[in-house]
Order: structure tokens, then sequence, then C-alpha cells
């Protein structure tokens, strides 16, 4: 079952100057971090409490972000939700025209994080990452942790290749 929602991720080439229209939001920078198996910046801004928006920015040529920047621009990447169970998701959202982008769930930015990503082209052509936080009780997600990185996959059309 779906929880709620964990962060949103936004695409950019410009972290620093989207770190000034967050923090003129009356955000903070809770987490920060490098995903080098993506090539992607992180940063994780929130409001006490609240779901976290995390900034994806690429630091390599070929990362995880750089054909989606380069086709659609920056903006909207991907919604996190938090889930009590992943791999019952992962069945109910297949059913649902959602394709999966990892073959199975895997460790995400934060300890005791897992994660795994699906996308459905249309109508919203969206990424989704289904977050689980293991030894937690579901719906208690953790205060950020001093280690930022990014679930997100290598892109194929701009949301990620089924990956078996």
């Amino acid at each position: 079952m779906i929880l709620g929602i964990d962060h949103i991720g936004l695409a950019s080439d410009d972290p620093a100057g989207v770190g000034v229209f967050m923090a003129a939001l009356g955000m903070s920078k809770t987490d920060a971090g490098i995903a080098d198996a993506y090539g992607v910046a992180c940063e994780f801004w929130q409001y006490p409490g609240q779901p976290a928006v995390e900034i994806v920015s690429p630091v390599t040529e070929d990362s995880s972000v750089t054909g989606h920047l380069e086709r659609s621009g920056p903006g909207l990447y991907h919604l996190a939700l938090v889930v009590d169970d992943i791999d019952a998701e992962l069945r109910r959202l297949r059913g649902h025209g959602f394709v999966p982008v990892d073959a199975r769930p895997c460790a995400g930015a934060k300890e005791g994080m897992e994660v795994a990503f699906m996308y459905s082209r249309r109508p919203a052509a969206l990424l989704i990452e289904l977050v689980r936080y293991r030894g937690r009780p579901p719906g208690d997600t953790p205060d950020p942790g001093p280690e930022g990185t990014t679930g997100v996959r290598p892109e194929d059309d701009g949301f990620g290749a089924p990956r078996g």
C-alpha cells in the first residue's frame, strides 16, 4: 500500500540557482551528496516534518539526468512514494501499466532505505520511486540523514529503461 509522499525529485543543471529558490520558499537544505553510479549530485530541501524536494543535477556528461535535461529542460523528474511492501506495489502497479526500471528493489540513498523505480509513459510520463524503510514501522520515515544521494537510474527515453 502507498502510504504517502517521501520526496519529489527535480532535475536541474543549476542546483545553486534552485537552492536560492528553495530558500526563498522557506525550505532548508537537510542533506546533500553525490551518487557516483548515476553521475549526479543530490540536495534534499524541506520544511520540518514534510516530504523533501530532491534536486538532482549532473556531475558527468553521461549522467542519468543529462538526456532528460537536454530533451525536457529542468523540472519535475520523479515522485517518491513510501510503501509498506515494495514487491506488492511493483506487482500492483505493473497491472496498471507502470514499467519497472529496476529488476528488484535495491538500497536507496539513506540508511535502511530500499527503493525501486517504475515509469509510465502515458498519460503522465511519470517516473516514480517506491521507498520502504527497513526496520521501521510502515509510515515512520526517518529524519533526513547525513548522506544524500539518489536512486535515479540511467535513462533511455527520459524516464529509465526497463531492466531485467
